[in-house]
């Protein structure tokens, strides 16, 4: 665990002063443990030897205080390293996470990088201010009781020292199993905590659908198997368990019967016994405590892994040197790309003028979303290229690609703040007549209007707050208040009702005449007859473009799609016949 923490954390230095600091502690607290027996000895005395008996208690006191004041000097250093090292691994992650393509978000839940971040950088940290060093120190006080009973008897060393190597074969047997089944149980922790976020952000479409008290299947499939997966999981780890303390049982055993031989032969005395079995007993309680120390070790080392996994994941390769696009062109290349070894596109080529608005239209799954995405360069194609204004995006730094752009997605995250505040993240250095003037053709002041506290009223988080069509006006608002020369638009329209339709296609139309390359995925007539372009996409590559017009005239697959949408336009729910 610690040599995979050096490996995201690099400063050996800090831990190797730790462990040599509790190295320290625990061989003081075996020279008390020992020195328990000559204290014994000398008041078991016949007569009592008390002489030598304060001589050795003031040892003990000695000893004692120089334990307390280690433990101090040690618990400083580990609580100022384990905050060192929960700070530098949290502001890694972060700074790591915004070099990673948005193309990594896609495929990794929400809830497992929430624990990776909130929980598995604090388990980190706890296993080097706490975990580690008690090892240490485990391992170090029975260490110095045994090599100090060697100098009273060795046969009593043999005895203390035979627990040692069979509770290590144990422990060495156990470790695979304890790390497994810990990565099992954090994999199911993972999955539940992530429906519970999906369940929490759900709660107005349950109560809108009258559904708020029948729960949700998914979560309670997730917690129903992360209840039996830790069942499971704790049946697993009890055999190794009660194996390692019967081998600490046996261990002590072994001690007790020696002991006792050696008295009954005359070759040990009674103070010494009894000093002896004393002594035992505080030598098993580090040893048990090192089993499930290891078990804490193994689970510490799986939060580090998830911590790993985030920082070892590779960006996208960055160009030496870039340059913004002379136009806003873009042109697909003869494209292939598959998704986790499923091909979404097959040799498509596409190109979309600058200034205009092309719409993408097409089954589900033919690989529309994949195009918008591919040019925000979620992910690198597997083949062809993707450029804009003639140069690829693979040769354009992320910060100059995304000055290009801005995305307005189907279902938009809103941040636990102001509307303004929402709105200006876009631009955060924008005056107030932009702003407003943004707003204004997004529609948006409509909704400010509407609420009490008006550009200071809380969205809530994710935007739970406001329906909907409210927060693509929100985010319709950004797209204009960025003014970048790319507008991509994700089925924006898709779910709205009349009245948030109307404004998220009033923004729209302001994004076109203010001469934006809008790339569209649409299924409302109203978007895709108005674009000057039409794209229509199946299975992965394009198969029909032209106008509107155009294409009806072909009769092909865009006519027929175009006569099946107007019949369902045209359909009406009456209450009868009158």
């Amino acid at each position: 665990m610690i040599k995979r923490l050096l490996q995201i954390w690099p400063h050996g230095r800090m831990l190797n002063m730790l462990t040599g600091r509790y190295v320290v502690i625990g061989v003081l607290q075996g020279c008390l443990l020992v020195t328990i027996i000559p204290l014994l000895r000398a008041v078991l005395a016949t007569p009592p030897d008390l002489d030598a008996a304060v001589r050795w208690l003031g040892v003990v006191v000695v000893l004692g205080f120089a334990y307390l004041a280690g433990v101090s000097w040690a618990k400083a250093l580990g609580y100022r390293t384990a905050n060192e090292i929960m700070r530098d691994l949290q502001h890694d992650v972060g700074r790591h996470l915004r070099r990673l393509p948005l193309g990594w978000f896609v495929g990794n839940p929400s809830g497992r990088l929430a624990r990776a971040v909130a929980q598995s950088t604090p388990s980190a940290a706890s296993v080097v201010s706490h975990v580690w060093p008690e090892l240490v120190q485990s391992i170090a006080t029975p260490a110095t009781v045994v090599a100090g009973v060697f100098f009273i008897d060795w046969r009593m060393g043999v005895a203390f020292l035979v627990t040692v190597p069979a509770a290590m074969i144990v422990t060495r047997w156990s470790g695979p199993v304890v790390r497994d089944t810990q990565g099992i149980m954090d994999d199911a922790s993972a999955e539940a905590a992530g429906r519970a976020i999906e369940f929490a952000q759900a709660q107005p479409v349950f109560r809108s659908t009258g559904r708020a008290l029948e729960g949700f299947a998914p979560m309670e499939r997730a917690l129903d198997e992360q209840r039996r997966t830790f069942r499971s999981a704790l049946t697993r780890l009890t055999v190794p368990q009660l194996v390692y303390v019967g081998v600490v049982q046996l261990g002590f055993t072994i001690v007790l019967i020696t002991g006792t031989w050696l008295a009954l032969g005359g070759e040990l005395t009674v103070p010494d016994v009894v000093a002896l079995l004393v002594l035992a007993t505080r030598f098993v309680e580090p040893l048990a405590q090192v089993g499930n120390l290891f078990g804490a070790i193994r689970s510490a080392d799986i939060a580090v892994e998830r911590v790993s996994e985030v920082l070892t994941a590779a960006p996208l390769p960055e160009p030496g040197t870039s340059a913004p696009p002379a136009t806003a062109e873009i042109e697909f290349d003869d494209v292939t790309f598959s998704y986790d070894g499923r091909p979404v596109l097959r040799e498509l080529s596409l190109t979309i003028p600058a200034g205009a608005m092309t719409a993408l239209v097409g089954p589900s799954g033919a690989g529309k979303t994949t195009l918008l995405r591919l040019i925000a360069r979620f992910w690198d194609v597997d083949s062809g290229a993707v450029r804009i204004g003639g140069t690829d995006v693979r040769d354009l730094a992320s910060g100059d690609l995304m000055d290009q752009m801005s995305i307005v997605f189907q279902d938009n995250y809103l941040f636990d703040g102001t509307i303004e505040e929402n709105v200006r993240l876009a631009a955060p250095d924008a005056t107030d007549e932009q702003v407003r003037e943004a707003v204004t053709a997004a529609r948006l002041d409509e909704v400010v209007e509407r609420l009490p506290d008006g550009w200071q009223a809380r969205v809530g988080e994710g935007g739970l707050s406001l329906s909907g069509g409210e927060r693509q006006r929100v985010a319709i608002a950004r797209a204009l208040l960025k003014d970048t020369p790319i507008v991509l638009l994700d089925e924006v329209t898709a779910a709205l009702d009349p009245e948030n339709e109307a404004a998220v296609a009033a923004g729209m139309s302001a994004l076109a005449a203010r001469g934006k390359t809008i790339v569209v995925i649409a299924h409302r007539l109203s978007t895709v007859v108005n674009a000057d372009q039409i794209a229509v996409i199946d299975a992965g590559t394009v198969i029909e473009l032209g106008t509107h017009d155009e294409l009806i005239e072909r009769r092909g697959r865009y006519a027929g799609f175009y006569a099946e949408r107007s019949r369902a336009a045209g359909w009406r729910i009456t209450s009868g016949p009158r």
